[in-house]
């Protein structure tokens, strides 16, 4: 058993001040097991966790103890190092939501073969589809880069396309999607193209990055950001912010204002513009929070259906993007605190994947 845990602190007011602490291991209770985190995804996703994380109670999964500083949740695999809890085993392997750190210790629930719910105290009355690991035996398994890297982002691009079709897209013809190159965009236009093909698809992104949103065919029409003043608005869209850029969205509504028929907020990845935004024409923006929703959906058509609905969707996804985007490994504590910092400055080309492991 490991004698300290190295985390990644980050100062909740200022997220570029960030370090590595090392804090000395706690012994382990009845129940409790102990993971070490083999490696985990790195993205845009992760930014959001932080910059919104005071609102939705990001910062409570991994609390430090330090009311100014916090860790920023991941996906990905960890190993169980040491075990008081029956049924499982050191060796076995998960997947799930994980600090960006070297240990975490959970409080396994509601086991089964498939996976455990973490019933630690402090995880009590968080979103669930966060406290879910699933086992995976002792053996690596098929695609697990991609699934730390796209499955988290995708099943909100399926829960975001699901929402839309069921208020049948709010009367829009098309959808706009800004960040057209993030993974969350990208999955959003793939399942739309197969399950709501009667929408036009439109990604706004910047003019770097124009020619890799086109390459991928996911969309109808790729637009740059300094574009966005000539497009035809008489059509009715719904946009959905992937951003957080607080000028783009104003522009976006005072463009289209009563052709825009809904506005959705789901990320942010422009962290360092998202700013006041003042008022705005047209609809207020309806902040997505996809825990709430798939909890809603897996209601509607049980948990086994939900991940089956999903998985169809996401093994498309993989296949679609495999010639375009590509995985990157980094190790080591400077390498992961400065992939941090380049992520959280929107400097990392939308055709990286990160993977990331502190050994």
């Amino acid at each position: 058993m490991s004698d300290q845990t190295s985390s990644l602190w980050v100062k909740k007011a200022d997220l570029p001040q960030s370090e590595w602490r090392a804090t000395p291991a706690t012994e382990l209770a009845d129940g409790q097991i102990l993971l070490e985190i083999e490696k985990y995804a790195l993205t845009a996703n992760n930014i959001t966790y932080a910059a919104v994380g005071d609102g939705f109670g990001y910062w409570n999964f991994f609390p430090t103890g330090d009311a100014d500083w916090g860790i920023v949740p991941v996906w990905g695999f960890a190993k169980v190092v040491a075990s008081k809890q029956d049924g499982i085993a050191v060796g076995e392997r998960v997947y799930g939501y994980l600090p960006m750190a070297s240990h975490l210790v959970v409080a396994p629930g509601n086991v089964t073969d498939a996976g455990f719910v973490d019933h630690s105290e402090h995880r009590q009355g968080l979103a669930i589809i966060y406290n879910q690991y699933h086992r995976l035996g002792m053996d690596a398994g098929q695609m697990e880069e991609e699934r730390a890297l796209y499955q988290p982002l995708f099943t909100t691009s399926f829960l975001i396309e699901d929402m839309m079709r069921k208020a049948e897209w709010f009367g829009a013809e098309a959808v706009l999607l800004t960040s057209a190159s993030s993974k969350t965009a990208l999955g959003l236009a793939m399942v739309a193209k197969n399950l709501s093909s009667d929408i036009k698809r439109i990604g706004l992104t910047s003019a770097g990055n124009k020619a890799f949103v086109e390459e991928t065919g996911l969309y109808d029409e790729v637009l740059t950001y300094d574009d966005l003043s000539s497009v035809d608005a008489s059509q009715a869209i719904v946009s959905v912010d992937f951003a957080g850029n607080s000028a783009l969205l104003s522009a976006i509504h005072s463009h289209w204002d009563t052709n825009l028929k809904f506005s959705s907020m789901v990320g942010a990845t422009h962290f360092e513009e998202r700013t006041g935004r003042g008022e705005l024409k047209g609809p207020e923006p309806v902040m997505f929070f996809a825990p709430t929703v798939a909890e809603s959906l897996m209601k509607e058509v049980g948990p086994a259906t939900f991940r089956a609905m999903v998985d169809e969707q996401f093994a498309a996804f993989v296949a679609n993007v495999a010639n375009h985007l590509s995985v990157e490994h980094l190790s080591g504590q400077d390498a992961l605190q400065s992939a941090y910092l380049e992520m959280l400055a929107n400097k990392v080309a939308p055709n990286r994947g990160l993977i990331c492991a502190l050994g």
